[in-house]
């Protein structure tokens, strides 16, 4: 599968990338090789990787935990400490081996360990493949606010290995499917009506579509990358997705929403709130509705849900000036950011998706 030019690097794709990532450490040659990964793909991903290596420099191993939870300034000062006992300088450079949580962090740590090093991405999840490797951004949890510490700064190289794939469990795979699912909502209907049918997909299909949603996304990215614009029609679904997430996250009483869990709740009330504001047809209100529910088992919200997770809201990285911007479809394909929306419409929205 060809490459994709993306913002000052390269997206590459199986034997063919690590081809690249050979021809990277031989032109380059790195002064260490520090690999990220966390206590899952230290088991289930480490191996394969390493057998792709064809290199003499060496090379050290930093664990950290599995799962959101860990996403926060206290792992990275532990990776920061371990580069500095190891005796990283500015030539190192960080492969992140894992899913979003590792790819996320490990490009954190890398942009601010002494001012900047370079790392590669190995995304090992579908979310991290089609997502959040992808574009540059990276960063940290505060508490249980989603991404509000980081920083803009593309890796070398991002290599996609849809064999990764297989050492993850259903839910995971599934949380993957919301983002290519938003990306046909976004972009493309006809990407939207390839991806609605999932029960059909084999993994071959599944690699042409890990392509096709790549080059959505990095489309979007190379037109605006520092999220001035059109980049915020990627956040479709995230203003509310990412504060029901956050809420399922700490609540003691409430189990833990996988991102694109939580993703896939935010776009059916996008959807909703989108016809309530832009006219957006109905019928494809429903039709948004019935896809998702197909994939992701519906979540019950109480009463007394619906408050904290409307004030976890004002915390979305895209608002200003005081105001929660949303990003709504006034067609499918065709986005509209910065849209304000009251409360009133919200909880409509949330009566919507329980019926």
């Amino acid at each position: 599968m060809k490459s994709i030019s993306s913002v000052n690097n390269i997206i590459v794709f199986g034997e063919e990338g690590y081809a690249e990532i050979n021809n990277y450490l031989s032109k380059n040659n790195p002064s260490l090789i520090f690999i990220l990964v966390d206590s899952m793909t230290q088991e289930l991903c480490l191996a394969h990787f390493l057998q792709q290596l064809s290199t003499k420099i060496p090379i050290e191993i930093i664990e950290i935990e599995t799962g959101e939870e860990h996403k926060t300034i206290e792992t990275c000062l532990g990776v920061w400490n371990t580069l500095s006992e190891l005796n990283a300088d500015r030539q190192s450079l960080l492969i992140n081996l894992g899913g979003g949580v590792v790819t996320d962090l490990g490009g954190f740590v890398a942009a601010t360990f002494k001012r900047g090093i370079p790392y590669i991405n190995i995304p090992t999840s579908l979310l991290a493949m089609v997502d959040a490797s992808v574009g540059g951004k990276n960063g940290v949890d505060l508490g249980n606010l989603k991404n509000q510490i980081g920083v803009i700064q593309p890796s070398e190289i991002v290599l996609i290995d849809i064999d990764y794939l297989t050492t993850l469990p259903q839910n995971q795979l599934k949380s993957g499917l919301a983002e290519m699912l938003k990306h046909g909502l976004i972009s493309s209907e006809n990407y939207w009506l390839k991806m609605s049918n999932l029960s059909q997909l084999t993994l071959a299909d599944l690699e042409e579509l890990i392509f096709e949603s790549i080059q959505i996304k990095n489309e979007i990215v190379t037109q605006d990358p520092h999220e001035k614009g059109l980049r915020k029609t990627l956040n479709f679904g995230h203003t509310l997705g990412h504060a029901i997430e956050s809420y399922f996250l700490t609540h003691p009483k409430k189990e833990t929403l996988l991102h694109g869990e939580a993703i896939a709740i935010g776009m059916i009330l996008a959807a909703y709130i989108s016809s309530e504001k832009l006219n957006f047809p109905k019928e494809k209100v429903e039709e948004i509705k019935q896809v998702f529910l197909k994939t992701f088992t519906k979540v019950n919200f109480e009463k007394e849900d619906l408050s904290p997770i409307l004030e976890l809201m004002k915390y979305d990285k895209k608002n200003s000036h005081g105001n929660i911007n949303f990003v709504l479809l006034e067609a499918m394909g065709k986005p509209v950011i910065d849209c304000k929306v009251e409360h009133e419409t919200i909880l409509k929205a949330f009566s919507y998706y329980a019926e």
